[in-house]
């Protein structure tokens, strides 16, 4: 069975959209995109190829297969671009004959079926990036086995969230944390069963 590893840039008010560059992503009028950028730091870099590892296939919403489909094919020849562009690429989509960024396979009608089905197979750990209509989807189901946050000392007001309204009350239990010297956070997680209240 394949583990399935959540990866995000986010912001302390709990942005993810457009991390990577101006353009990436102006949904709602998005004006912020690159805000990442400026503190990249070798503990994120190093964070970023352990989760990857050896070996992974990507799990992507439609968005951020498309994002990245424009990008990573003519990114130049580095070890990131060509791990990315080797990758099979498991994405969200109503329209699986537009799947040109390959190999690519549509999950079908049912997404939790589908990632599922996949996530049961014998194959490399699946890592997500972005996708914020599937992340949530994986915490509701129990189907994410990580999450790693790369935690970004900005505030950016508006955007698309990790933490939207409607994401699954659970418990993360926080497994590695390291500091970057630009200050980023780099936190590692693992899905801790339901939400646990109480009181002082």
């Amino acid at each position: 069975m394949r583990r399935i590893k959540i990866l995000e840039y986010i912001s302390l008010d709990g942005i993810i959209q457009a991390p990577g560059g101006p353009g990436e992503d102006t949904d709602g009028g998005f004006a912020h995109g690159g805000w990442s950028a400026p503190f990249d730091d070798p503990a994120m870099d190093d964070a970023i190829g352990a989760a990857h590892g050896t070996g992974f296939d990507l799990l992507l919403g439609r968005r951020t297969y498309d994002i990245w489909a424009g990008y990573w094919p003519n990114a130049g020849d580095s070890p990131m671009a060509d791990s990315l562009n080797n990758a099979t690429k498991f994405v969200a989509t109503h329209r699986r004959e537009s799947l040109s960024w390959g190999p690519a396979e549509a999950l079908g009608a049912d997404i939790v079926a589908g990632i599922r089905r996949i996530k049961a197979q014998a194959g490399p750990d699946l890592v997500v990036w972005g996708s914020s209509s599937v992340t949530p989807v994986l915490l509701e189901h129990g189907l994410a086995d990580e999450v790693l946050l790369i935690v970004v000392p900005v505030l950016l007001g508006t955007g698309k969230r990790f933490f939207a309204d409607g994401t699954p009350p659970c418990t993360l239990k926080l497994v590695r944390t390291r500091t970057g010297a630009s200050g980023v956070l780099v936190n590692t997680y693992e899905p801790a069963g339901p939400l646990r209240t109480g009181a002082f």
